[in-house]
């Protein structure tokens, strides 16, 4: 009879190997190990897509085309696994070495590549930017099956298959559950999207350091392993220390202007740059105004619907967190109180304590008129009692360059605005580009149309922007008032008419109505605007 006891290749049996840990610690350091490269590899496939919306343009394409590269990427190299059979301790400890590094630096690296490359080099840039998700998620997709195999090696008598890929798999899936609400709550208002990256490369790095001392036994290099560990961390530790010089370099050449306020919030990167013509504001790497010629676009977006209403007393402004079109608003004394829906508070807090941004708006965010609410304006709208009406409902949300910006333009919102437009009232919308963008804006009017409301569109030319529209709604129809506020710069009685004109390149086409279940207008506005980009 055979009594010759089983071999355990490549890795020693805690019990026989007084050097090496406990098979229960070494189990439970491997499950960590899978809770950190899952939270690690769903960081660097978020950071690439902020990344390719925010330098790319801020579009639902971007996160989409990012994504199901990366995942497929993963697939491949959970594919490329099966040929890694020997060394799976050192296979994973450099793999672990080579995402930390990447990944971490992948965000720094896309943002000075940018920085470097002409506007018309944008075709290498994604080369770039594909090169880098492609081989970040094949490494990514290598660390769960070798993890996997090691763990069932160091278990193999007490653990059946199903429920060591149970085990693995639900601290896979939980990493990535904290590292999803994390990103966007914690992690990118705090650290920024390149100190983000780095500090989870550090995480992948610290992985290969506790395989490196868990399996110290069994590693025939481990000199050799250590000093690259050490290597790795000394890079991206420098990063780290360098991380915000990186960022100001690469939006300084970016915005090509004296950047005197960059802050994350939660919800978007706001820049504020200054120079001989004057202050700009930047949301995602959009311009938002330019204090040049700002008053013309405020005074076209608020003046016809207030001046035509007559004697307004009830004012909502849904978006405009800068405060130029309530200080527009604020020039008409029938005017009682004004509510602001901003989302961003970052936005109302800046626009209402800084010297240059409040001397912009005149101070108008400090007025006792003003009531500001901090919230989803769709969200806000639904939850307002039936009776609570307005006199004058001012849109200036930001263009509907995604799907969360597109239901602001949908007949479902229009619904609520048209609930709560008092039966003399006028609501007035941004609405992109009639020249650029035509289609976009024909769309925006006939879908306001669609829940009943008259409309009057209209454009104005805004130099930093170039001809720009706007459409009016109301349940009567439009005439044009007798006289303006005093002191506007734009704007006069005999020029408003003209407005209304629109010449044969901007004419009204056929579109669809934008409803939330077809985003008909996210698609025009992506296609019109994807040409000039």
């Amino acid at each position: 009879m055979n009594t010759q006891e089983p071999k355990v290749h490549d890795l020693h049996d805690a019990e026989n190997e007084p050097g090496s840990p406990p098979i229960a610690l070494a189990e439970l350091l491997l499950l960590a190990s899978v809770f950190v490269v899952a939270a690690c590899g769903l960081v660097y496939e978020l950071a690439a897509g902020a990344l390719a919306s925010y330098l790319l343009g801020d579009s639902i394409l971007q996160f989409s085309t990012i994504i199901g590269t990366y995942l497929f990427a993963m697939g491949l190299g959970s594919w490329l696994s099966r040929y890694v059979e020997r060394q799976l301790v050192a296979q994973f400890l450099r793999i672990e070495l080579l995402v930390g590094v990447i990944g971490g630096l992948m965000p720094a690296g896309l943002f000075a590549a940018h920085s470097l490359l002409p506007p018309d080099q944008q075709a290498a840039f994604r080369v770039l930017l594909y090169g880098l998700v492609l081989l970040v998620g094949a490494l990514v997709g290598l660390e769960i099956p070798l993890v996997m195999r090691i763990l069932k090696r160091q278990a193999q008598r007490r653990y059946a298959l199903r429920d060591l890929v149970s085990q693995v798999l639900t601290f896979d899936y939980l990493g990535a559950l904290v590292v999803a609400l994390a990103f966007p709550l914690l992690l990118v208002p705090q650290l920024g999207l390149v100190r983000t990256g780095l500090f989870f490369g550090l995480l992948n790095v610290a992985v290969a350091v506790w395989a490196l001392w868990l399996f110290r036994a069994e590693l025939r290099a481990w000199r050799s392993h250590a000093t690259a560990c050490a290597a790795a961390l000394i890079v991206l530790a420098l990063a780290w220390l360098g991380g915000d010089r990186l960022t100001t370099w690469a939006e300084d050449r970016f915005y090509g202007e004296h950047i005197i306020l960059r802050q994350s919030s939660d919800y978007q990167r706001v820049v504020v740059t200054a120079g001989n013509a004057g202050v700009r504001l930047f949301l995602n790497g959009n311009l938002q105004f330019h204090s040049r010629d700002e008053y013309r676009y405020h005074e076209a977006l608020v003046h016809p619907a207030m001046a035509a209403q007559g004697a307004p007393k009830r004012v909502l402004v849904l978006g405009g967190g800068d405060g130029m079109a309530v200080r527009e608003i604020l020039k008409y004394p029938s005017v009682e109180a004004v509510t602001l829906v901003e989302l961003d508070p970052q936005m109302t807090r800046l626009f209402a304590s800084m010297p240059l941004l409040r001397s912009l708006n005149q101070d108008a965010l400090l007025s006792k008129k003003l009531s500001i609410v901090n919230a989803d304006a769709f969200g806000w709208l639904e939850q307002q009692p039936a009776e609570r009406m307005f006199d004058v409902i001012v849109i200036d949300f930001p263009d509907p360059s995604n799907f969360a910006l597109g239901k602001l333009y949908t007949t479902s919102f229009y619904q609520l605005v048209e609930q709560h437009l008092s039966a003399s009232g006028y609501a007035v919308v941004q609405t992109t580009s009639p020249l650029i963008a035509r289609r976009s804006f024909w769309t925006v009017v006939k879908t306001l149309e669609a829940v009943g409301l008259s409309t009057t569109p209209y454009h104005a030319h805004v130099p930093s922007f170039g001809e720009w529209g706007f459409v009016l709604a109301s349940r009567r129809p439009w005439h044009a008032p007798a006289q303006l506020p005093p002191g506007l710069r734009f704007l006069t009685p005999e020029t408003l008419p003209l407005m209304m004109s629109f010449p044969a390149d901007m004419a009204r086409v056929d579109t669809d109505i934008n409803r939330l279940s077809n985003q008909a207008l996210v698609r025009e506005f992506e296609a019109e605007w994807g040409k000039v980009h």
